[in-house]
């Protein structure tokens, strides 16, 4: 049990059934009343932000989320397998369950699954990724008057916007967090 005084970003714990996870939290010492504890959380499962706010001597479970190093191997339809490499066993995870970055990753990749109570929820890739433009329009010369940006499409077959430099064939790194053109390889 971990009490409302003692939380700190990051930390899970079990309400009402739900699994939440401290985004912000605030200690609020007001000049009448009793202090309280303000914080933003997010509903590991759902991916909602609520704020509340709460007594800091309530108590909760502590909720432990399964953070399990696995390779991507392949997908079928609208499931997609993940394999443990320390025990060979495949896990069939939804497409609604993947997230958006997930449109980054590339087969036989290593991403870390996240799951409560063997349900998985969640799909962890690496912050950065190294892929291949497979479709772009070529640049034209003297058109680079300001940070001019065009659409691209990658091996994994996700789009993004790249500067107009970056021809079909050149391998370039992502930032899975937000989805942006990094550098050229």
């Amino acid at each position: 049990m971990i009490s409302a005084g003692d939380f700190r970003n990051g930390m899970t714990f079990e309400e009402d059934g739900k699994v939440l996870q401290v985004v912000e939290f605030q200690h609020v010492k007001p000049g009448k009343g009793a202090a309280f504890v303000r914080t933003k959380t997010k509903n590991v499962i759902t991916g909602a932000v609520t704020e509340t706010s709460y007594n800091p001597s309530a108590k909760f479970p502590q909720a432990f989320i399964d953070r399990r190093e696995m390779q991507y191997t392949y997908s079928d339809g609208d499931l997609y397998y993940f394999m443990d490499m320390e025990t060979y066993d495949q896990i069939p995870v939804n497409k609604s369950d993947l997230g958006d970055s997930f449109k980054f990753c590339k087969e036989n990749e290593m991403v870390k699954v996240l799951s409560y109570k063997g349900k998985v929820f969640g799909i962890e890739v690496p912050n950065f990724v190294e892929l291949e433009v497979v479709e772009t329009e070529p640049g034209f010369k003297g058109n680079t008057a300001t940070n001019t940006l065009k659409p691209a499409k990658l091996e994994t077959g996700a789009e993004i916007r790249v500067p107009l430099f970056i021809n079909e064939g050149d391998k370039i790194r992502i930032d899975t967090r937000t989805g942006e053109y990094m550098e050229r390889l």
